[in-house]
This record gives structure tokens, C-alpha cells and sequence, in this order.
């Protein structure tokens, strides 16, 4: 193991790509703990721990705690993700989408263009939301239009730019940027959970086959996870081969009679 992480270094283009995806992978951790300006901390820790087993603890989770630290990255990349399973819908259901679907490259461009437009807005929007949650629990030190408006900016801007960064560990890092920095999001609470468990082991809320059960299930759900991904479905495919001549055929497209009968082998 250890030597093939050292052939993996020894490679100059590989080492920098790990080394850059490393580099913003980081930035994007320290983003999750800068908070929104005019945030109580003792009343946000407060607050949190009380919606730990709620909604926003789920939400807190695939963000990577951002949203529990109402931080710039407190809405991570879940606008992009939503707006582009909205968009992959509307290509199978609105012509104006299909037709973007089927012009190649140029097509590709304008959705992902409209994707970004997309998730410009929606975190606009569920950052008015978050700012207006904030102040009814009364973290906020000083309530009102400039906290609101200092928070959806805050918010927005932090979306777009975790968007791109993902963007960027495509283009120049390891690839899967996105999928990375959900990834990280979730590892980061990971240390968390163990300690949660542990603590609730130790206060006889769980007892040892209660955590076996909980490693079991998640060994077979992963197991699981990997064999869907990984699964092959091998589907033969026969095509017939038709063979005619070319005189013929030139023929029967010049006149277009209806009686000239392709032959196929």
C-alpha cells in the first residue's frame, strides 16, 4: 500500500493534481467555518444542538457543519445539485431542453450556463430563508435589513464560489469536484459521529449489539452502494447487414418507386 502511494507521488502531472485538489479541498473547510457576520456564537451552538436530531442536523450533515457554523458555505453545493436534477428532468420533458440535449457541445455549454443562472438563484432565495431562521432564534446580535442583506450576500457569493472550486478541482485537480467536495463535507463529520457513539455507549443509551447492528448495516449498505455502481449488464446487440448495389440503389433514390425491394443478408 504504502509503494503504491510512492509510485503515485513519484509521477510530476499526478502529484500535482493531488497536491491542487488538496489545496482547495482545504480552502473549502476553512470557508465552512468562517461565519456570517452579526452571528452569536453561544447562541448558535445553542440552537444547533438542539435541531441536531431534526431536518437542519440532515442538512448540517451534507454540508460538513457548514450550516451548523452559519457560515459563508452554510448552503454548500445543494443549489447545484437541485437545479441540475431539475434540468436533467426538463430534458425529457420540454422540447427547448431536448433540442439544447442534442446539439453536442454547444448544447452542453448553454445547459450548464442556464444551471449556474439556476443555482444563482435558488440560493438567493433559501439564503433569504436562512437569514430570516437566523433571526427568529434569535442568534442574530443585531436584527434587521442589513444583517438580511449581508447574509443572503454572504451566502450567495459562498455557493457560487464552492461552485467554483469544484469547477476548478475538474479542470486542473484529480476530477469529480463536486462529488469531492460533498465527500469531504461529509468525512469532516464523520470524527463527530464516532464520538456521539461512544458517548452513547458509554451512557447505556446503546448497548455493544445495538453498535454491531448499526456497523453491520453500514458495511452492507456501502457493500451495496459499489456493487450498483460497479454493476455490468452485458446486452448482445445483433445488426443486419444490408447489401445491395450501388446502381441499384442510385435507381430506386433517383425515381423513389415503391416497388424496389432491398435485399438484406
Amino acid at each position: 500500500m504504502i509503494e503504491k502511494i510512492r509510485n503515485i507521488f513519484a509521477i510530476p502531472e499526478l502529484r500535482r493534481k493531488i497536491l491542487f485538489t488538496l489545496c482547495i479541498l482545504v480552502i473549502v473547510r476553512l470557508g465552512s467555518q468562517v461565519p456570517i457576520p452579526g452571528i452569536n456564537p453561544d447562541a448558535l451552538r445553542q440552537t444547533m444542538e438542539s435541531l441536531n436530531d431534526t431536518f437542519f442536523g440532515l442538512f448540517n450533515l451534507f454540508t460538513g457543519g457548514a450550516f451548523g457554523q452559519a457560515a459563508i458555505f452554510g448552503l454548500g453545493i445543494m443549489p447545484y445539485i437541485s437545479v441540475s436534477i431539475v434540468i436533467q428532468i426538463l430534458q425529457t420533458t420540454l422540447p427547448y431542453f431536448q433540442r439544447l440535449a442534442m446539439e453536442g457541445e454547444s448544447g452542453r455549454a448553454k445547459i450548464t450556463q442556464i444551471t449556474r443562472y439556476g443555482t444563482v438563484v435558488l440560493a438567493f432565495v433559501q439564503s433569504i430563508f436562512i437569514s430570516l431562521l437566523l433571526e427568529s432564534y434569535g442568534i442574530v446580535l443585531n436584527p434587521g435589513f442589513l444583517f438580511r442583506f449581508t447574509a443572503v450576500v454572504s451566502i450567495t457569493t459562498g455557493t457560487m464560489l464552492l461552485l467554483w472550486l469544484g469547477e476548478k478541482i475538474t479542470e486542473h485537480g484529480i476530477g469529480n469536484g463536486i462529488s469531492l467536495i460533498i465527500m469531504v463535507g461529509i468525512i469532516a463529520a464523520f470524527p463527530n459521529v464516532i464520538i456521539s457513539e461512544i458517548s452513547y455507549f458509554q451512557q447505556g443509551v446503546r448497548g455493544i449489539l445495538s453498535e454491531l447492528f448499526l456497523m453491520l448495516l453500514f458495511f452492507f449498505l456501502v457493500m451495496m452502494i459499489i456493487l450498483v455502481q460497479q454493476g455490468v449488464r452485458k446486452v448482445p446487440v445483433q445488426y443486419a447487414r444490408r447489401i445491395i448495389s450501388y446502381y441499384k440503389y442510385y435507381l430506386c433514390s433517383l425515381f423513389n418507386h415503391s416497388f424496389c425491394n432491398l435485399k438484406t443478408a
